[in-house]
């Protein structure tokens, strides 16, 4: 680390930094809980309604007539799409079948997706260390998913969790790299500059996105009998969507920013890598999934390999 950036680590700068994977861990164990409660598609509609309602009072100039959002609703589009509509409602999807160790451990191997698609999409070069450092965290992608038996790898089969929160870390990987590099005048500064309004552009977006993808799920869910829900309304339902529309999708969100800001994208990526150790606490306190030793063994490799990334040379 600089020494510059020795000095704005401040007990704060940490808090800043612990606060999301915190938020993101318990995002996946709320996910986990609500199986069975909510289908996975419509927690994810619901989560972002709530967490739009909450934001209008503080960003809702931004959807009055005339403002930018509108003349730049194509990318808006986007960014609604991978951050609101698919993402989380992969990972809730994922947790059906896949526990939340898995889910947060796979999802950690994001920056080796953006590396690979930052060459493809934008032709940034992948130094060595960088290609060690994605072998490395590959490596514990493999170890995880193949619960620790890499000798069967060519012949296991994924749970569809698996598969569901790969393809989450791709389109995550996507949207992160839409953000850092969007084209010239994409962004109107007047929305950039305000992190509620930039979110809140994307929430609505986003919604009717999650909502198609909410009424699709239902078309799809089994007639249940007279007088059952494929909802069950109550107080650990509304808790949670309290927990996942505040937590996960506000603090998180703020907190990230001013953290990045403060430290830079590299050493913050460090620090969201402890989702994975605080899912492993949570899920074993809450969910009784204690965490195994494939588990500890992916956790090693990705973060290592991220690490190696990390570093210059």
């Amino acid at each position: 680390m600089s020494q510059n950036a020795s000095a704005r680590f401040t007990p704060t700068t940490l808090l800043l930094l612990v606060i999301p994977p915190l938020m993101w861990a318990g995002n996946a164990v709320v996910g986990r809980m609500m199986q069975g409660v909510v289908p996975p598609i419509t927690l994810n509609f619901l989560r972002w309604v709530l967490a739009f309602a909450m934001l209008l009072p503080v960003a809702g100039w931004v959807l009055r007539p005339g403002s930018d959002l509108w003349k730049h609703w194509r990318r808006f589009a986007l960014l609604g799409l991978l951050g609101v509509g698919c993402y989380n409602a992969l990972q809730y999807l994922a947790l059906k079948t896949s526990t939340p160790m898995n889910v947060t451990l796979v999802a950690a191997s994001t920056p080796v997706w953006m590396l690979l698609l930052g060459r493809l999409l934008y032709g940034v070069r992948i130094s060595r260390m960088a290609a060690l450092g994605a072998a490395l965290s590959l490596s514990g992608v493999a170890v995880v998913l193949s619960r620790g038996h890499l000798e069967k790898l060519l012949s296991v089969q994924l749970v569809p969790g698996d598969a569901w929160v790969l393809l989450a870390s791709v389109l995550w990987a996507w949207y992160s790299w839409l953000l850092a590099r969007p084209r010239p005048g994409a962004d109107p500064t007047a929305i950039t500059a305000d992190w509620a309004a930039f979110l809140l552009a994307q929430m609505v977006m986003g919604l009717a996105w999650s909502g198609l993808f909410a009424a699709g799920e239902w078309l799809t869910l089994p007639d249940l009998p007279e007088g059952q829900s494929h909802i069950q309304w109550g107080w650990p339902l509304a808790a949670a969507l309290v927990y996942v529309a505040v937590g996960p999708s506000l603090l998180a969100y703020r907190c990230w920013g001013a953290a990045v800001a403060r430290v830079g994208p590299a050493m913050a990526s460090v620090f969201s890598n402890l989702t994975p150790l605080f899912a492993a606490l949570m899920s074993a306190t809450l969910l009784r999934e204690p965490p195994s030793a494939y588990h500890a063994a992916g956790f090693v490799l990705i973060v290592g390999g991220i690490l190696v990334s990390s570093r210059k040379g």
